[in-house]
């Protein structure tokens, strides 16, 4: 059993959590929300230094509320791409620092894989092939999944992520930030039905579409367009009946798209990773639809489809199970692809084993 202390400070909440392999021993997390609201999303500089002056508690309060010495720990993880560089380094620094000082192996993470592995928190003999959708931010992909660190995209947005439509579309109806669970609050009011709204298919030379990838900036726009015609008739919005129809085009598309890549893949579960899995529209259609297929569909908990630490924790132990360890000289990046995973760990002849030498 392996017990790993994780950070994660990719964007704007500070995390810590103690995983031991799959179960969560605590996990805490510092959301920066009501800070950047008045801004209408993330500023990257004001983010870094509340992570800064956040992390030292947040770390202590993991620990105490995992009731864990130093000695029961086996190893120190952070998220360490992608993201915003300042706020990554916060969180590397303090990982790498306590690394050091408890003679631990530091375990670099990429911030998409910890929500490929948000489900096993909740799923613990789920092991791979399987399908990921993974929904996070400016993050929408297919991913077939073939072993941990073994990656293959299926599939992506060719522009916004279905993440920055609904922060996007949420602006345009004054819902304020994050827009996301207000638009699925009001959705669940509205007709969903009221107004057609393009799926945003990515068309193929020489006809037809891409099975696999979508496209958001047209429904945006398209949402753009209803909200001004209804103000020139001088009408009221009906925000409800927008954001229910605005939701149910997401959900459909990206169904349509997951569910066909794992009947072409022949792949029998298909898991849902990111902020956009706790969309309710989403898990129902998409579930609705699996279930037609005799397909399982994993969802995780609500707790761990935004950004934590436990997600972090749980990829970091099953990369140290197999021996995959970081160097200490390893850096932060804002981009890098999830199936350069392996490049945050070290050859074995570089593996960090001890300060004694």
């Amino acid at each position: 059993m392996t017990t790993v202390l994780s950070i994660e400070t990719s964007c704007d909440e500070t995390a810590v959590a103690i995983v031991n392999n799959r179960k969560v021993c605590s996990s805490v997390i510092a959301s920066q929300i009501s800070i950047h609201t008045q801004y209408g999303g993330v500023v990257p500089e004001i983010a870094s230094r509340q992570h800064l002056l956040t992390i030292t508690e947040i770390i202590a309060q993991a620990i105490a509320q995992a009731g864990l010495e130093w000695s029961e720990i086996d190893g120190i993880a952070a998220t360490v791409a992608p993201g915003l560089v300042g706020a990554l380094a916060i969180g590397m620094s303090a990982a790498k620092t306590l690394a050091i000082l408890h003679d631990k192996p530091f375990i670099g993470v990429h911030h998409l894989e910890g929500h490929i592995y948000a489900s096993y928190l909740s799923a613990p003999d789920l092991e791979p092939p399987f399908l990921c959708l993974l929904v996070s931010g400016g993050h929408t992909s297919l991913i077939h999944v073939k072993d941990c660190g073994v990656y293959t995209e299926l599939g992506a947005t060719r522009d916004d992520a279905a993440g920055e439509a609904f922060d996007k579309v949420a602006r345009l109806l004054n819902l304020g930030y994050p827009g996301g669970p207000e638009i699925d609050r009001l959705a669940s009011q509205g007709n969903p039905k009221l107004y057609p709204l393009p799926e945003g298919n990515i068309s193929l030379p020489g006809g037809g579409f891409h099975p696999y990838d979508s496209s958001f900036s047209g429904l945006k726009t398209a949402v753009l367009r209803l909200t001004q015609k209804l103000q020139a008739e001088g009408k009221e919005l009906p925000v409800a009946d927008i954001a229910a129809s605005f939701q149910h085009s997401v959900a459909r598309s990206l169904t349509k798209r997951t569910i066909a890549c794992a009947l072409d893949y022949d792949l029998k579960t298909i898991v849902i990773g990111g902020g956009v899995a706790a969309n309710r529209g989403l898990r129902a259609t998409l579930a609705a639809a699996a279930s037609q297929k005799d397909i399982q569909v994993l969802f995780p908990p609500l707790e761990y489809c935004t950004d934590n630490a436990a997600m972090i924790g749980c990829a970091a132990a099953e990369h140290l199970n197999r021996g995959h360890i970081s160097p200490l000289d390893l850096g932060v990046q804002s981009r890098l692809s999830i199936m350069e995973v392996m490049s945050l760990y070290a050859p074995t002849q570089l593996q960090y084993t001890s300060s004694a030498h």
